[in-house]
């Protein structure tokens, strides 16, 4: 609200959301029309792996949010599993999280399940809650690490320096350990790695590499975009004609709750984030 100008103080406009509050001031504060809390179906092509009369499990393009928020009321993937699934979504989400059982950011592509009634949303958040889910991600990334293998560990909350990012902190942060595995490198400049996650964080595979001097290719809030030292100028074009994060959901594997069956999934890397791999391999 402070953002869209709907605050004011003694007839002043407040800009700064940080801004302390002043004693006596007198706020004002112009409060929104309300907003149907619930999303409204869309008819959104979606990508669909497999699909029963109790789940369905999507390969998400970049640029697609998972559920409404204040930055994208609409045209997310809840809206277009409205419009899939119908009256079948799990409701145990929450008006405005219908179905959703796990999240990937934004840009980040590849594999999620949703639920389609209440009974298989508990039995698959349990499953995610116990960490007996199976996933794991390819992320290219700047430089080589170290090691062939590793494990990362570093409690992640919100940064004392930017709200907007998370980062490993030292106090008031959760729980979050990453294990990853070197697939390729690509000279000195670039590295594929294959991550796997033991809890489910904010951001953790972005966070946890950047921490480990392993900044996501790509990633304009953690990765210092798409300049490195030492890499060649198309491989920087191939970076910005990216314009995300190269990282993708390549494997899901968790126990049906109907069957009781272990399922598996798995999904390439969509075609521009093979392209930039490429041009990594091959310059």
């Amino acid at each position: 609200m402070i953002q869209k100008e709907r605050v004011f103080v003694d007839g002043a406009t407040v800009t700064n959301p940080a801004a302390t509050v002043k004693s006596n001031g007198l706020y004002v504060i112009e409060v929104p029309a309300l907003v149907p809390a619930t999303p409204k179906p869309e008819s959104i092509q979606l990508d669909i792996v497999y699909e029963d009369d109790d789940l369905i499990v999507i390969d998400k393009p970049p640029g697609l949010v998972v559920h409404p928020a204040p930055g994208a009321p609409d045209g997310t993937l809840v809206n277009a599993l409205l419009s899939h699934c119908g009256d079948s979504l799990s409701g145990i989400g929450g008006v405005r999280r219908p179905g959703i059982v796990h999240r990937l950011d934004k840009d980040t592509t590849g594999l999620i399940v949703a639920a389609k009634n209440d009974e298989t949303h508990h039995a698959l958040a349990h499953q995610f809650a116990a960490r007996t889910v199976k996933r794991s991600y390819l992320a290219l990334v700047w430089g080589v690490p170290d090691r062939i293998e590793g494990r990362i560990e570093g409690a992640i909350g919100r940064s004392r320096h930017n709200p907007l990012k998370m980062a490993v902190t030292a106090r008031g942060g959760k729980a979050a350990a990453t294990r990853f595995r070197l697939i390729e490198r690509f000279r000195d400049i670039s590295s594929l790695v294959e991550c796997r996650l033991e809890s489910g964080r904010t951001h953790q595979i972005r966070v946890h590499m950047t921490h480990i001097g392993h900044p996501v290719v790509g990633d304009p809030m953690y990765g210092s975009g798409g300049k490195r030292k030492g890499a060649t100028a198309e491989e920087l074009i191939a970076v910005a004609t990216l314009g995300r994060q190269a990282l993708h959901a390549n494997t899901l594997t968790f126990t049906h709750p109907g069957s009781g069956d272990s399922i598996s999934f798995t999904a390439d890397p969509p075609e521009q984030m093979r392209n930039v791999i490429s041009v990594f391999a091959n310059a």
